[in-house]
């Protein structure tokens, strides 16, 4: 009886989880946070004067109201 407890035991506990099959795709996340950050500094880069300007036509037309 001990050897079948022992086996059913083993088997349990040795046995690969889903969980540890399966670790998800963290680079392609990471790769994708990295390019969209570099993506906005581009374009604010690029656009900063203009992006300026369109906030504070949006921000005076909220605010003279």
């Amino acid at each position: 009886m001990s050897l079948l407890l022992t086996r059913l035991f083993l088997s349990l506990v040795l046995k690969p989880r889903p969980a540890a099959k399966e670790r998800g795709d963290v680079p392609g996340w990471v790769l994708i946070t990295v390019m969209t950050a570099g993506l906005v500094v581009a374009i604010w880069t690029l656009a900063q004067d203009q992006l300026k300007a369109m906030l504070e036509r949006a921000l005076d037309s909220v605010t003279n109201k």
